[in-house]
């Protein structure tokens, strides 16, 4: 069974940080690539910056710069480090087993999502 798992959400203050894990099995992790999301109550998905994409669809610019793709292919984790948060950052955060076809995200895998709330 295919599982993406995320933990690490929850209540931060503006300015603040935090970390998302998404923890992954039922697939080979060291081949897939794993990215992140997030949707905010009445907005559209908005896609964390990562090295798949170039195109500005995939490559939010309010997060460029303070948020940070990691992996830990021993763990088979992919971190998401936010920095500098502000209450924009406000969603469900949502990790995905996606690949990239002619310049088109396909997305394989969803996880369940973690909640992350900005607010002082």
């Amino acid at each position: 069974e295919v599982q993406l798992v995320e933990s690490g959400g929850g209540l931060v203050q503006p300015g603040g940080s935090l970390r998302l894990s998404c923890t992954v099995s039922g697939f080979t992790f060291s081949t897939s690539t794993i990215t992140w999301a997030r949707q905010a109550p009445g907005k559209g998905l908005e896609w964390v910056p990562d090295s798949l994409d170039d195109s500005s669809m995939y490559n939010t610019d309010s997060m460029k710069g303070r948020f940070i793709i990691s992996r830990d292919n021993d763990k088979n984790t992919v971190y998401l480090q936010m920095n500098d948060l502000t209450p924009e950052d406000t969603a469900v955060y949502t990790c995905a087993a996606v690949h990239s076809i002619l310049g088109v995200r396909r997305i394989d895998y969803w996880g369940q999502g973690t909640q992350v709330i900005v607010s002082s």
